[in-house]
């Protein structure tokens, strides 16, 4: 249910109390009932997405792309022209894009996106899982293929040739291991498990191992708060 259809049943709640057709019992359960769990963001208030009326410049800093390179990504992903979420809310394929993109921009957070895309939250998380969702599966075969290829045995000489060169003392390194805390709201069970006593705060852990050539080539996680250790 959207934000609108809330306001709609509360006013008409408020207008029953008024024309005393409830009581004030059955209006205080009634509008506690149909009170949305979202923050009333009003998306309404902004225009509906357009990459054409997107400056170059603010289309760099929220999506990490030029804008001429995004119909460019459309279109080598073979993406599919509309997205159509479980709910019948629908979006084509170039603000999809454009979602995730910002989605997965750092630091981003769903209400943050209202007022580039002119939509609910709801809205939002759907078409984000939504594009996700088909991203994972039309190309994530090719995520592995990456990966094994960055991994094989000749780029691992590679990238201990690489390190030893630089003054490495040993010519067998070809990682290096790091370990980053991302915190977390507070959980309602399980604290304990995800609280990081040296950071004092919730969090889950990640581990990965960086390859000289600036790629992950291996990532572990998310665990919680205990000591991990993640062999290849």
């Amino acid at each position: 249910m959207t934000q609108n259809s809330f306001k709609t049943l509360q006013e008409a709640l408020l207008l029953s109390l008024e024309e005393k057709l409830i009581d004030d019992e059955e209006f205080a359960v009634l509008y506690e009932e149909f009170t949305p769990q979202n923050l009333p963001f009003r998306h309404w208030d902004y225009e509906k997405f357009s990459l054409e009326n997107k400056d170059p410049a603010e289309c760099k800093a929220d999506f990490r792309f030029e804008k001429s390179d995004i119909s460019l990504l459309v279109d080598v992903l073979q993406m599919p022209d509309t997205f159509t979420c479980p709910n019948g809310t629908v979006c084509d394929s170039t603000e999809g894009l454009c979602v995730i993109l910002k989605r997965f921009s750092y630091p981003c957070r769903l209400s943050d996106m209202i007022s580039t895309f002119g939509r609910s939250v709801p809205e939002l998380s759907m078409i984000s899982n939504e594009v996700t969702e088909w991203m994972y599966n039309a190309h994530g075969h090719r995520i592995t293929e990456w990966n094994h290829f960055i991994m094989s045995p000749n780029l691992l000489q590679t990238y201990s040739v690489a390190i030893h060169d630089k003054g490495a003392a040993l010519d067998n390194c070809f990682g290096f291991v790091d370990g980053t805390v991302r915190p977390i709201s507070k959980p309602g069970v399980n604290q304990r498990a995800v609280y990081n006593g040296h950071k004092r705060v919730h969090a889950l852990k990640f581990q990965s191992l960086a390859l000289p050539n600036g790629l992950i080539g291996n990532l572990f996680g998310p665990v919680g708060n205990g000591i991990f250790i993640h062999f290849l």
